[in-house]
């Protein structure tokens, strides 16, 4: 028996017609002179129906669920009574004239239509998980994504390129996936947590155009949307500026979300500076379907006068006073507040101070024996509040007033339900170059080492490191940093200068990225490129709240897998070989 045809795309116009299916038994119904079979595969299901006369009715009265079977038969119109609008091949069935078990099943841990498993118990079974009709649609979405990526690079004359999965260890590389050599005992390559190098050192070979749809590696806590193996769309161009890159990915973009989706997209997408993006929205990546923009109430809370030790001492610090306008979230239940302050607590801020303003004219808050009626009344209008709103405060270091501000303003607007369907791109642009760690006492690089600063700011990478801009552009989309990119560093002098900047001594430079220096001494063209998160897009494109639900075999929280039990131990043998002891 040879198949003829997918389960889901039988329709009226085969009627007549003798084909084979091939499938898992989605459901068998014993009706005594009667067996109806629902046969599923990748594409949907249909009905193939046995009568107690016919030779294969034996074969048919034997089969459970999940068999594997391949059925060849007549197909045949259903009754008008009988016809399922809920099943694409709902008006017809197949009239069974062989039946073969091709494969037999245990009871299944679960049921294929149980929509109510448990996460564990989902990831330990995952090849009957991934039976399910929701997940395959995922994972064909997946699919186009992917084949729609690479016809539009080809199509802009970009050539894909693999580059290697074990590569050196660098000195930055805190969060590599070791991997011991058995032929250099005491050494390791490191998994890539991105082909950053060997991508830039392909645009001094040549390549002006590079893409690769690239498997990553970072050994970091898990999150719902991360996992410590990932797949990016990695591009990079030569002679090119910012402008060039951010045009070519909304050009891609907007092809990409019509082939998969049919979601005709607007570009050129907005675009605001990191600056402003922290100030409105306290957020590099903020999502922009709904309002509810930070505040700054830092002069009107000084112009008050009010002796408030807390927005006092945060002023007298250098921080600032700010706040965001929930409208209509005045009957949030003091449960629901009290929430969100324990939310901004675990973003460092020492608390959350609140203001109502009731339907009835009233005002109600956590601060009101600090400020008189009127003194709130003025913090209200400054932040335009109108009777039904709720007032959020936060006043700390700038730093910890935008993180707390930026998750207690998305989990509000979670909670009155105000996010529109729809995909919002934005542009964020001139990050920070570098970020001072307390800890180490020094500089890193808020992107990675190879970022160039904007022309204007390299006078002060040793002058005031702390004030230089990256040339560097985030794709953000619905509040998810959906890409980053910059144009990255050409030239060997502003190279070391970036190193020297990072605290690396001439000779710890050239031992941990010796081969890159030396490649950009011999030509290097001006060039930059960006990386797109694939799993993120596919979670983004197809509602998932997790990565999970878009990763074939993912990882779970501390980053084992259940079905295969990963990480696991192994011989002493093996050991041995790697030149390795147990701990």
């Amino acid at each position: 028996m040879k198949r003829t045809h997918y389960c889901g795309d039988l329709n009226a116009t085969h009627i007549g017609q003798t084909v084979t299916i091939m499938g898992w038994v989605n459901k068998q119904r014993d009706l005594n002179k009667f067996i109806f079979i629902v046969l599923r595969d990748r594409t949907g299901t249909v009905q193939a129906v046995a009568d107690e006369n016919a030779d294969t009715y034996q074969a048919a009265k034997a089969i459970r669920g999940e068999f594997v079977v391949a059925i060849t038969g007549e197909v045949i119109a259903r009754t008008p009574q009988n016809v399922n609008p809920t099943m694409s091949t709902g008006e017809i069935e197949i009239n069974v004239h062989e039946l073969r078990i091709l494969s037999e099943s245990d009871v299944p841990p679960f049921q294929v239509a149980d929509e109510n498993v448990a996460i564990d118990t989902r990831l330990k079974y995952r090849y009957i998980d991934l039976r399910r009709p929701e997940m395959q649609k995922i994972f064909k979405l997946r699919h186009d994504a992917a084949q729609s990526f690479r016809r539009f690079l080809s199509d802009e004359g970009f050539l894909e390129i693999e580059t290697p999965l074990l590569i050196n260890s660098s000195p930055e590389g805190a969060r590599d996936y070791l991997v011991p050599s058995r032929t250099h005992n005491g050494s390791f390559y490191a998994l890539p947590q991105s082909p950053q190098q060997l991508k830039q050192i392909l645009m001094v070979s040549g390549f002006d155009k590079y893409f690769q749809i690239a498997r990553c590696f970072r050994d970091e806590d898990l999150r719902a949307d991360r996992q410590p193996e990932f797949t990016q769309v990695d591009i990079e161009m030569s002679f090119v500026d910012e402008a060039d890159i951010m045009a070519m990915t909304e050009r891609m973009m907007k092809r990409v979300m019509k082939e998969t989706l049919n979601v005709d997209i607007t570009a050129p997408f907005p675009c605001i500076t990191w600056h402003e993006a922290m100030e409105r929205f306290g957020t590099d990546k903020p999502d922009t379907r709904f309002g509810m923009e930070l505040c700054n109430i830092s002069e009107e809370i000084q112009g008050l006068g009010v002796d408030f030790q807390v927005f006092a001492n945060a002023l007298e610090a250098g921080g600032s006073v700010r706040a965001i306008n929930a409208e209509g979230c005045a009957a949030m239940p003091r449960k629901q507040i009290d929430a969100l302050v324990d939310l901004a607590k675990t973003h460092k801020a020492k608390g959350l101070a609140w203001i109502t303003l009731p339907e009835d004219g009233s005002i109600k808050s956590t601060i009101s024996k600090f400020f008189s009626d009127e003194q709130l009344r003025r913090i209200s209008d400054k932040v335009g509040a109108k009777a039904g709103d709720l007032i959020l405060i936060c006043a700390d270091e700038n730093k910890v007033v935008f993180e707390a501000l930026g998750a207690v303003r998305n989990a509000a607007a979670k909670w009155k339900n105000i996010v529109p369907q729809g995909y919002n791109f934005l542009w964020v642009t001139k990050f920070p170059l570098l970020e001072w760690v307390e800890e180490e006492q020094r500089f890193f690089a808020a992107h990675h080492p190879f970022t160039s600063p904007l022309e204007e700011d390299e006078p002060l990478l040793q002058a005031s490191p702390k004030d230089v801009r990256a040339r560097a552009y985030d794709l953000v989309l619905n509040g998810f940093e959906l890409g980053g990119g910059s144009i990255r560093i050409h030239r060997r002098e502003l190279q070391n200068k970036m190193f020297d900047v990072l605290g690396f001594t001439k000779e710890s430079a050239e031992e941990g990225f010796g081969y890159f220096l030396k490649a950009l001494s011999y030509g290097t063209p001006p060039h930059g490129g960006i990386a797109l998160g694939f799993d993120r897009l596919i979670m983004l494109l197809t509602n998932a709240d997790s990565l999970r639900e878009v990763i074939a075999f993912p990882k779970v929280k501390d980053a084992s897998c259940p079905m295969t039990n990963a990480p696991n131990d192994v011989s002493a043998l093996q050991l041995e070989e790697l030149g390795l002891k147990n701990a």
